[in-house]
């Protein structure tokens, strides 16, 4: 069965990296079918090609030459071109691309222009195909992903190909304009294609080599994750954890298709296994499987007397966010207490919100906290182990830390706790220490 192979921009950010990536390719007969980012950083002060885009677009939309803008671009790629040894000339799709820059085509289609070019680039130095995932990559008219046409599409376009490149990060709407997935959308990418040809692996390629238990910015060299499970990986993933897209679980997971993050500047190394169930992996070597956790979160709380007896008062409460088009994190609740933990940016959609929740929910007292870190304890290990929690707090009490929000589902899979920002770094630490280093 054949494999998918996604590169991310740090893995294709020059010649010297695509030669990595072609050896990584032609290694394995397998690996027949490529999803590319667009270029990363070759070195800290340098710039992503996606960024230069979106800058040559916005100067270009301001009444800026598309040519002169463009230029920095151009020479990006014909550097590659030239380093790679290609006879390969893009003079023509720069041309599209400025012509399309100046009438305006939008942020997504300058976005994708990165990928696309790059995937142009890699097609010819493998000597595969090239796919534009704008034909088989499919948005319906509202701008929504469409699943089932892009599986059927895809499908049997690559079913004729022995091979093939397909550029990652964007797809097509019906009347041909292009669309573009969030950032790290060509994770997504590579799971839609992994599922059209029913891989035997998505491997996910990066500069990392797989998923680490904890933040290294946080924590200093911290132990790579063997094996995980699609629900451990999403639950680190929505929580901070940037390895791999979190929405890319989904079409890999229906397809029960397994998911290896490895590294492009250590292809030896094993990485992490990604697994659709845990039954399907032994018991992890440590009670957590990883520690992951955002800033920038508050919570409102809400004191009524006789609250959990008042009939309809959560809904009214969950109705008023729905309407505000607001969503909430957890939702911890008390007899008379309840607290919407909410983040920030989401706090400041509806900047009446706590007027309005006064208004439907008639508290004795209500007020608002700001400054809240939320971090994730995540492990298939915890699941029937007594003490994991109780070893969690006492290891933060010894550390003069105090939690403020703790919320545990029955899955046992995780365990949410809050605190103040300002000891976020330093709690993820405390953490790992006692599960890892003790």
């Amino acid at each position: 069965m054949p494999k998918l192979v996604k590169f991310g921009g740090s893995s294709l950010a020059d010649a010297n990296q695509f030669k990595k990536v072609a050896d990584i390719i032609k290694s394995d007969k397998h690996r027949r079918f490529v999803v590319p980012s667009a270029p990363g950083k070759r070195f800290g002060a340098d710039n992503k090609v996606t960024d230069m885009l979106y800058g040559c677009y916005e100067a270009v939309c301001g009444g800026s030459d598309p040519q002169t803008e463009f230029k920095p671009v151009a020479e990006r790629f014909n550097k590659i071109i030239s380093d790679l040894g290609l006879s390969i000339d893009l003079s023509k799709e720069y041309e599209i691309i400025c012509d399309n820059f100046k009438k305006k085509a939008g942020r997504d289609y300058a976005a994708s222009r990165g990928e696309y070019l790059n995937g142009i680039i890699l097609a010819e130095f493998l000597d595969f195909n090239f796919v534009d995932a704008a034909e088989v990559i499919l948005f319906d008219s509202y701008g929504n992903f469409d699943a089932d046409l892009t599986d059927s599409t895809l499908s049997l376009k690559l079913g004729t190909l022995k091979n093939a490149v397909i550029p990652g990060f964007y797809g097509a709407m019906p009347d041909g304009s292009i669309k573009t997935f969030s950032r790290g959308g060509s994770d997504f990418t590579g799971a839609v294609a992994a599922k059209a040809i029913s891989a035997s692996v998505y491997e996910n390629w990066t500069d990392v080599s797989g998923v680490l238990v904890a933040d290294p910015k946080i924590v200093l060299n911290p132990v790579v994750i063997e094996r995980l499970t699609y629900r451990e990986l999403r639950e680190l993933s929505y929580m901070g954890a940037t390895v791999l897209h979190e929405d890319c679980i989904f079409p890999v997971r229906s397809a029960k298709i397994p998911i290896n993050i490895k590294n492009t500047n250590d292809p030896s190394a094993a990485g992490t296994m990604i697994v659709p169930e845990s039954t399907e992996i032994s018991d992890p070597p440590y009670i957590i499987t990883g520690i992951a956790g955002k800033l920038g979160f508050s919570t409102i709380n809400i004191e009524k007397d006789e609250m959990n007896s008042e009939i309809g008062f959560f809904r009214r409460i969950l109705t008023l966010l729905e309407t505000e088009k607001v969503s909430f994190e957890h939702l911890p609740t008390g007899i008379d207490t309840m607290t919407i933990v909410i983040s920030d940016e989401n706090l400041k959609k509806s900047p009446r919100l706590i007027e309005k929740i006064e208004k439907v929910a008639k508290p004795n007292n209500m007020d608002v906290e700001d400054g809240l870190a939320l971090i994730a304890i995540v492990g298939r290990g915890m699941k029937n182990k007594k003490g994991t929690a109780a070893r969690i707090f006492a290891a933060l009490s010894h550390a003069d830390i105090n939690i403020r929000i703790i919320d545990q589902g029955s899955s046992e899979l995780n365990i949410i706790i809050g605190l103040d920002g300002d000891d976020f770094e330093q709690a993820i630490n405390v953490i790992y220490d006692m599960f890892i280093l003790s």
